[in-house]
C-alpha cells in the first residue's frame, strides 16, 4: 500500500512537472509571439482615442470598458477557435491570410499619409456634429469594435505564426495569453490616455502648491502634442510591421529577393556603425520594411479608390466635383 502510494505521489509529481513545463512554454511562447505585434499594438493604441473624440467625458471610461468587452469577444471568442481549426486542418492558409493582414495593415498606414498630405479622406468623418449622443455612441463603440476585429486578426495572425509548431494546447494558452495580454494594455492604455487631460485640469485647478497646479497645466497643453505623436507613431508602425509581414511571406513563398536586399542593407549598416551597429540595423530594416509597405498601400489605395472607386464619402465627392 505505501509503495502504491509513493507510485501515485511519483506519478503527480510528474504529472506537475509536465503542467509546469507547459506553462512555461506557453509564457516563452507569448512573449515571442507579443514582442512580434508591437507595431499593430502600437497602431490600436493609437487609433482608439479617436473614438470617444467629442462625447461627454463621463462617458469616456465606459465606452472603453465596452470596446475592451467586445475586443476581448473578437480574440477569444471569435478568432482563438478560428486559428486553431485553421493551424490544426489547413496551417498552408497562415502565411497567405498573415500576407492579406499584412497589406491591410500597409493599406492602412499609406492612406493615413496620404491623408496627411492633403489627399482626399476616406471613410467615415469623426468631425461630423453630434445630434444623438445616445445613437453615436453607439455607433463609435460598434465601429471600433470592428476596427478592433480587423486588427485583433492579425494580432492572433501573427501570433499563431510564431508557435505553429507548438502542441494544440500551448497555441491555444499562447493565442489567449496574448490575446488578454494585448488588450489589458492597449485599452488599460488608452484609458489613461483619454483621461490625461481630465487628471491635468483638476491639478492645474485644484492643486494644493504652485508645482502640482504648473503640472496640471503642462499637462493639459501636452495632450495634443501626445495624441498627435501616438497618431504619428502608429501610422509608421503600420507600415514597418506590414511591410515586414509582406517581406516574411514573400520569402516563405520561395520569393527571397526583397528580404535578401533588405538583410544586406542592414548588415552593411550594422558592419559600419559600430558599437551602434544593432540599433541602426534594426532600424534600417524596419525603415526599409515601412518604405516597402508604403508603396504597397500607395498602390493599394489608388486601386481601391481611383480605379474601382470605392470607400469614397460624400465629402470626398463633393470636394472632387470642385
Amino acid at each position: 500500500m505505501p509503495s502504491g502510494l509513493a507510485a501515485l505521489l511519483d506519478d503527480v509529481s510528474i504529472i506537475a512537472r509536465t503542467a509546469s513545463a507547459s506553462v512555461d512554454d506557453i509564457a516563452a511562447a507569448a512573449g515571442r509571439a507579443g514582442s512580434k505585434t508591437a507595431g499593430v499594438v502600437i497602431d490600436d493604441a493609437a487609433v482608439t482615442p479617436s473614438y470617444v473624440t467629442g462625447l461627454s467625458p463621463a462617458r469616456e471610461l465606459p465606452i472603453i470598458w465596452k470596446i475592451t468587452k467586445g475586443s476581448l469577444f473578437n480574440k477569444l471568442i471569435i478568432l482563438l477557435p478560428a486559428a486553431l481549426l485553421l493551424s490544426e486542418f489547413l496551417p498552408w492558409l497562415i502565411i497567405p491570410i498573415l500576407m492579406l493582414g499584412g497589406a491591410f495593415l500597409c493599406y492602412e498606414g499609406a492612406e493615413k499619409v496620404m491623408e496627411k498630405l492633403g489627399g482626399a479622406k476616406h471613410g467615415k468623418n469623426l468631425d461630423s456634429p453630434i445630434e444623438d449622443p445616445v445613437a453615436f455612441e453607439k455607433e463609435r463603440v460598434a465601429g471600433a469594435i470592428r476596427t478592433d476585429l480587423i486588427l485583433s486578426a492579425e494580432i492572433m495572425a501573427i501570433t499563431l505564426s510564431e508557435v505553429a509548431t507548438e502542441t494544440l494546447i500551448t497555441r491555444a494558452g499562447v493565442l489567449a495569453l496574448v490575446g488578454i495580454a494585448v488588450t489589458l494594455v492597449v485599452y488599460g492604455a488608452v484609458a489613461l490616455i483619454v483621461k490625461m487631460d481630465d487628471v491635468g485640469l483638476h491639478l492645474a485647478q485644484e492643486g494644493r502648491t504652485e508645482a502640482g497646479r504648473k503640472f496640471g497645466t503642462g499637462l493639459v497643453n501636452a495632450m495634443p502634442h501626445l495624441l498627435t505623436a501616438l497618431s504619428l507613431i502608429g501610422t509608421v508602425a503600420m507600415l514597418w510591421v506590414g511591410g515586414g509581414i509582406i517581406i516574411h511571406g514573400l520569402h516563405e513563398l520561395g520569393i527571397l529577393f526583397p528580404e535578401e536586399v533588405i538583410h544586406s542593407a542592414q548588415h552593411w549598416v550594422e558592419h559600419i556603425a559600430g558599437g551602434l551597429g544593432g540599433v541602426l540595423g534594426w532600424l534600417t530594416f524596419a525603415s526599409l520594411s515601412a518604405l516597402l509597405g508604403l508603396v504597397l498601400g500607395a498602390v493599394i489605395v489608388f486601386v481601391l479608390h481611383n480605379v474601382l472607386g470605392l470607400g469614397h464619402t460624400e465629402e470626398a465627392e463633393e470636394a472632387a466635383a470642385h
